[in-house]
């Protein structure tokens, strides 16, 4: 049988190349996601907020995989990675606390700002891959260089691209320190909940299995936080009724990062997380791009902020190029393999399936026919949206509905675009 990367080769696209494509689309949706999260300036708190946003995220994280897979190859995948839950639930439940810190920072210290700072999570990614996966081991040094200084460029870039709305005062706050602690633990968190991805994937867990685990755990933290530090859960959801009319934008917010998280999923499969994830943070560029352009962030902007704005711009695109062409030789290949086959002897795991499912190759996998329920959970996502939508409000913001238009059209390109390459190359595999 043929391997999953000579399977892909052979249809004119490398996995490497496909994870690129991934890491790519997700940061533009990734970007575009934060957006609805401004909607903590007209009065919710930070964990009213992050519970609707989570309530979008639990929609579709079960709508996606059972309208790509259908419930009975996730919840089979699932039972053949029993070990792998744990981990999915601990990678939610960091998530979840991310997700609340952000909103906070948000608050405090505006989106401009906020976004650099916890997009510094590649970095951190970066080090827990070479540390626990032993991703690099073996690169040469030119791969290596590649890696690394793209990763910190867009970092950097990232950094010069927030400090570019900061102009007239920004919008800092008198709690901006709060802000600023915020935003680094989201980080922080977010950076170490890749840990959970990798091993995942490196045992052949399907990405739209493991988010299905993942959902759970956030979930059950957000209600955790809000009942522990938001005033008590009936107060938070008393909050979340009163505001009915903007439920439904946090709820798109939601699942439009799920979809930017998903082909996150599938960089970091393809890649590891030293590469694909610092690829998926190029959604500070579409951040910017929704503040600057939607909300007009960058309105009143003086020549200098804008230079930012080019140069940040600039050396983001220069370290995304640098990741995408730092294709891993075999002697790295080699060194991911031994870390795969440990995990297969630590666990039980068939070293064959393992390693073509890790490269994609499952098109022969059983028991993706669809059941009757999965067509329900479809159609009860669908009608939660048709009936938010009905109640939504036009936001009380600021907003160029022309760029709102043209930045929609891109997301859905980026969609199809993704999507028909990991379609096409592994099933969603």
């Amino acid at each position: 049988m043929a391997s999953g990367v000579q399977v892909a080769r052979r249809e004119g696209l490398s996995l490497h190349g496909l994870g690129v494509i991934c890491g790519l689309t997700a940061g533009v949706w990734l970007g575009a996601a934060e957006a609805p999260t401004k909607l903590v300036n007209v009065g919710l708190s930070p964990f009213a907020v992050s519970l609707c946003m989570v309530a979008g995220v639990f929609t579709a994280r079960w709508t996606f995989p059972t309208l790509l897979k259908g419930t009975s190859y996730v919840f089979a995948d699932l039972r053949e990675k029993k070990h792998l839950i744990v981990w999915a639930l601990l990678a939610g439940a960091l998530w979840a606390v991310a997700n609340t810190l952000t909103v906070f920072a948000i608050r405090d210290v505006g989106l401009a700002v906020a976004f650099p700072m916890w997009n510094a999570n590649s970095l951190i990614g970066l080090l827990w891959g070479r540390v626990l996966f032993r991703e690099l081991k073996g690169a040469n040094s030119k791969t290596i260089v590649k890696v690394v200084l793209g990763g910190v460029a867009i970092v950097a870039a990232a950094v010069m691209l927030g400090f570019s709305t900061l102009h007239d005062g920004g919008t800092t706050t008198k709690h901006a320190v709060s802000g600023i602690l915020a935003a680094l633990g989201a980080s922080l968190m977010w950076g170490t909940m890749y840990v959970p991805y990798r091993k995942a994937y490196i045992s052949g867990m399907n990405p739209l299995s493991f988010v299905t685990a993942f959902t759970v755990g956030e979930l059950l933290t957000v209600f955790a936080l809000a009942a522990a530090l938001g005033g008590g859960t009936h107060a938070v959801l008393a909050e979340v009724a009163r505001a009915k009319g903007v439920l439904f934008w946090l709820f798109l917010g939601g699942f439009v990062w799920v979809i930017g998280d998903l082909f996150q999923q599938f960089a970091a499969k393809y890649l590891g997380i030293g590469r694909g994830i610092p690829l998926s943070n190029t959604n500070q560029l579409w951040g910017l791009a929704w503040g600057a352009l939607v909300f007009g962030e960058l309105a009143t902007a003086d020549r200098g902020h804008k230079i930012l704005v080019i140069a940040g711009s600039a050396i983001m695109i220069l370290g995304a190029y640098a990741i995408s062409t730092a294709v891993a030789g075999a002697r790295e290949h080699s060194s991911t393999n031994e870390a795969l086959l440990r995990e297969c002897q630590r666990y039980g795991l068939n070293y064959d399936r393992t390693i073509a499912a890790m490269a994609g190759e499952e098109f022969g996998r059983e028991g993706e026919r669809r059941r009757w329920w999965d067509y329900a959970i479809v159609a009860t996502a669908t009608g939660v949206f048709v009936w938010l939508g009905l109640h939504a409000e036009v936001p009380p913001l600021r907003m160029d509905m022309r760029w709102v238009a043209l930045l929609g059209v891109l997301l859905v390109v980026s969609l199809v675009v993704g999507g028909w390459s990991l379609w096409r190359r592994t099933r969603f595999s």
